[in-house]
């Protein structure tokens, strides 16, 4: 009985920002599914770690901001192999930064803000909810369409998209990579709102920027990807220091044992995404999303099972 209770505390190890000791095997293996997930939908896993951290008792300040730093992380291999393919359009990057930085700027403000008011906790699972539960939705409904288009040839073309209001704004720019001629003013307005949710809820902000950049942007999709990755490491990068210089909340050992997992688990991923096809890959990430999108909304409406409890946590 004495030596399973050592292992066991040998198997603890002490978030010292947390302020809580976790399982290694548990961090390890939370970063190994999110790893799995990048490798096996091609998703930075940036809006499932986070919730995953809330459900074993991370402080949702700390899991935003360490959620954040694996984003850097998770985004630098997948921009160097971009770059390698020449699937990356700087300019617009560039732009999409811009808008990025002072976003995130603003969500680190509000963020400040909720915490001195004692409703972060409640605004970020809030949030979670709305933003799992709507693009797990969209998700799930575009992929139920893609699925019956390959099995059908009878079904109409879907129409052809009209950016009329787009173009006619003005400071238009050329983007050579893209083929684009267009305002930078949309570019600037979807980047400072992924660095607002990058800030408040920890993401990349890949699953609003990409839809974002195809469809309202209509950049090409061969040079999406590449130049979403692009923006993301910095705006995440940014809002990491941004977050540790204001709040102290970036847990180094807990983002070392997350990338760890994370790194063992994209292999394992790749190679599984590899032998399904990407119909029911997208079916599958939707699920998957509006499941966790489901646990948090339980979380927030059920009782909890003890009514009261002792917090050691931080006051600031």
């Amino acid at each position: 009985m004495l030596q399973e209770q050592s292992r066991s505390v040998a198997m603890q190890i002490y978030l010292p920002i947390a302020e809580i000791s976790v399982n290694i095997f548990l961090l390890l293996g939370l970063g190994g599914l999110v790893g799995l997930l990048s490798g096996l939908f091609g998703v930075g896993g940036g809006f499932l770690i986070t919730p995953l951290l809330f459900f074993i008792g991370i402080p949702p300040a700390v899991a935003v901001a360490t959620g954040a730093n694996q984003v850097v992380a998770s985004s630098v291999t997948g921009v160097l192999a971009q770059f390698k393919r020449k699937a990356v359009d700087v300019p617009m990057g560039l732009v999409l930064q811009a808008g990025g930085l002072v976003g995130s700027g603003l969500g680190i403000m509000l963020f400040n803000y909720l915490t001195r008011l004692g409703q972060l906790d409640l605004a970020v699972q809030l949030a979670y909810v709305v933003f799992l539960g709507s693009i797990g939705l969209l998700m799930l409904q575009e992929s139920v369409r893609a699925l019956r288009r390959s099995h059908r040839t009878d079904l109409p073309r879907p129409k052809a998209r009209n950016h009329g209001l787009i173009h006619k704004l003005p400071f238009k720019v050329k983007f050579r990579t893209s083929g684009l001629y267009i305002s930078v003013i949309p570019p600037l307005l979807v980047g400072m709102a992924v660095g607002v949710l990058a800030a408040i809820m920890g993401v990349g902000g890949g699953f609003i920027m990409v839809p974002a950049m195809i469809y309202l942007l209509d950049m090409p999709t061969k040079v999406v990807i590449g130049t979403s990755l692009f923006q993301i490491l910095i705006v995440s990068a940014f809002t990491t220091m941004l977050h540790a210089i204001t709040n102290q909340s970036v847990d180094v050992m807990l983002a070392l044992l997350l990338i760890l997992g994370g790194v063992v688990g994209a292999q394992v991923g790749s190679q599984l995404g590899a032998r399904l096809k990407a119909e029911q890959l997208r079916i599958l990430l939707a699920l998957l999303v509006l499941a966790v999108g489901v646990k948090l909304g339980l979380d927030l409406l059920l009782p909890p099972g003890e009514l009261y409890s002792l917090s050691t946590g931080r006051t600031r």
